[in-house]
C-alpha cells in the first residue's frame, strides 16, 4: 500500500465515521507522521532516540517525563505508517467495544472486520452515531459463535488480528487455543502489558498479568520470548529483562528466585535469544539504578530494564493495575504466541491506550511477517 498523506487520510476517516472520527483525531493531534516510511521491526520507536535513556536517580527520571504520554504518540505515529492491519473485531456490541475499533479504523491503524449479532452491532453504532457501510460484517449467533466465525477468518487467511470486543477474555483464548480448529503454535501464549508510566522515562513491558494464572519455568520461557520479540517489534534494540521477585539473593524457600536463577542460565544457553537477562530482583532494583547501586548489583540489567517479568498473575496484574491507578500509567494490552496477535482492551481504558493496543498489535505483525514465524502445532 502506498503511503497516504495526513490529509488525505483524515478526509477518508471523518467521510467514514463523521462526528466520531474527529474525536480520534483531535485525541492523538500531536503524532502526525512524518513524510517517510519507517521500517516496522526496526528503529527507535519505543525510545525515541537511538539508545534507551538510562536515568540515574528518581529525581533524574522524573525531569526526563513529567505526565505526558510521547511514547504512545510514537507507537501510533508508527502504525499509522504500515498498511492497515485486517482485524477480526470479536462481538463488538457495545459503544467502548465498537468505538475502539472505529477510532483505530480512523486513524488509518486497523481494518476492522465485524464479527458479532448484527441487531447488537447496530444498537451500539446507533449510540454512539458511527456509520458501518463501509466496514465488512460477518454475523454470529452469539459471542461464542463470534469467537469461532473470527478465528476461522484467521485461519482462512482473511484476517491478520484479533480483537476482543464486549465478551470475557476467556471465550476468545477459548477458541484461540482450541486443539483442533484454533490458532495454537509451539509457543506458550501470553500476554504483555505495554506500560506507559508518567515521570518514567522508558516503556515498561509487564508480564504475564491476564492469561497464565500460575506459570511454570518452562512457561516462563516462553512468556520471557514472546516478551522479547515485541519489544524488539516496538523497536527496542537494547532489551533488559528483569525477572522480578521480592529479593535480588536466590532462596530456595522462595520458589519464584530458583525459576529467575533458572531463566537467566537458558539465556546464556541460548534457550532464550535477544535480550540481557537478569534475576532475581526485587522491583526498586529491576527500575531504579539509584537502589541498585545501593544494593551493589551490578549488571546490564539492573536499574534499567525495560521488561518486567512477574512471578505470576496475581503478582502481575497488581503491579499494571497499581501503576495504572496510582502512578496513572496507560497499559496497552496484547496476546502473543498464537498465530497471530490478540488485542484486549477493556471499558475502562481511556481512548489513547486502545489506539495504543492496536498499534502494538500492527507493529508486532509487521515484525512477524518480516521475520520466520512461530511453528504451528
Amino acid at each position: 500500500m502506498g503511503h497516504r498523506s495526513k490529509h488525505r487520510r483524515r478526509a477518508r476517516g471523518a467521510g467514514r465515521l463523521g462526528p466520531l472520527s474527529e474525536r480520534c483525531l483531535s485525541a492523538v493531534a500531536p503524532v502526525r507522521p512524518a513524510r517517510t516510511r519507517r521500517p516496522p521491526a526496526t528503529g527507535p520507536v519505543l525510545d525515541g532516540s537511538g539508545e534507551t535513556i538510562v536515568p540515574t536517580s528518581t529525581i533524574e527520571r522524573t525531569r526526563v517525563e513529567t505526565g505526558g504520554h510521547e511514547k504512545y504518540d510514537r507507537l501510533i505515529a508508527a502504525a499509522r505508517d504500515l498498511p492497515r492491519l485486517k482485524v477480526a473485531v470479536v462481538h463488538p456490541c457495545d459503544e467502548a467495544a465498537l468505538g475502539a475499533a472505529l477510532e483505530a479504523a480512523a486513524l488509518g491503524i486497523i481494518e476492522p472486520i465485524l464479527v458479532g449479532p448484527p441487531g447488537k452491532i447496530d444498537a451500539a453504532a446507533a449510540a454512539i452515531g458511527a456509520e458501518l457501510a463501509p466496514f465488512r460484517r460477518v454475523e454470529a449467533a452469539h459471542s461464542h459463535d463470534a469467537a469461532d466465525k473470527a478465528v476461522a477468518l484467521v485461519r482462512a487467511g482473511e484476517a491478520e488480528a484479533l480483537m476482543k470486543g464486549s465478551l470475557h477474555t476467556d471465550e476468545v483464548m477459548a477458541a484461540v487455543v482450541r486443539r483442533e480448529g484454533g490458532l495454537r503454535t509451539a509457543r506458550r501464549v501470553s500476554h504483555c502489558f505495554v506500560m506507559d508510566v508518567p515521570g518514567h522515562a522508558t516503556p515498561l513491558i509487564v508480564t504475564d498479568a491476564a492469561v497464565n494464572i500460575a506459570p511454570t519455568l518452562e512457561e516462563k520461557r516462553d512468556i520471557t520470548q514472546n516478551a522479547i520479540d515485541l519489544a524488539h517489534a516496538l523497536g527496542v534494540d537494547r532489551v533488559r529483562v528483569a525477572i522480578v521477585s521480592a529479593m535480588e539473593t536466590v532462596n530456595a524457600r522462595v520458589p519464584s528466585t530458583l525459576d529467575a536463577a533458572a531463566l537467566c542460565k537458558m539465556a546464556d544457553r541460548d534457550q532464550i535469544t535477544g535480550a540481557a537477562l537478569d534475576g532475581p530482583l526485587a522491583l526498586d532494583n529491576a527500575i531504579d539504578l539509584g537502589a541498585a547501586r545501593i544494593k551493589k548489583i551490578r549488571s546490564p540489567v539492573a536499574g534499567q530494564a525495560n521488561i518486567l517479568v512477574v512471578p505470576n498473575l496475581e503478582a502481575g496484574n497488581m503491579l499494571a493495575k497499581s501503576l495504572t491507578f496510582l502512578a496513572r500509567a496507560d497499559a496497552a494490552g496484547i496476546v502473543l504466541g498464537a498465530r497471530v496477535p490478540i488485542i484486549l482492551t477493556s471499558r475502562a481504558d481511556s481512548e489513547l491506550t486502545r489506539l495504543a493496543s492496536c498499534a502494538v498489535a500492527s507493529l508486532y505483525a509487521a515484525a512477524q511477517r518480516a521475520a520466520r514465524p512461530i511453528p504451528e502445532v
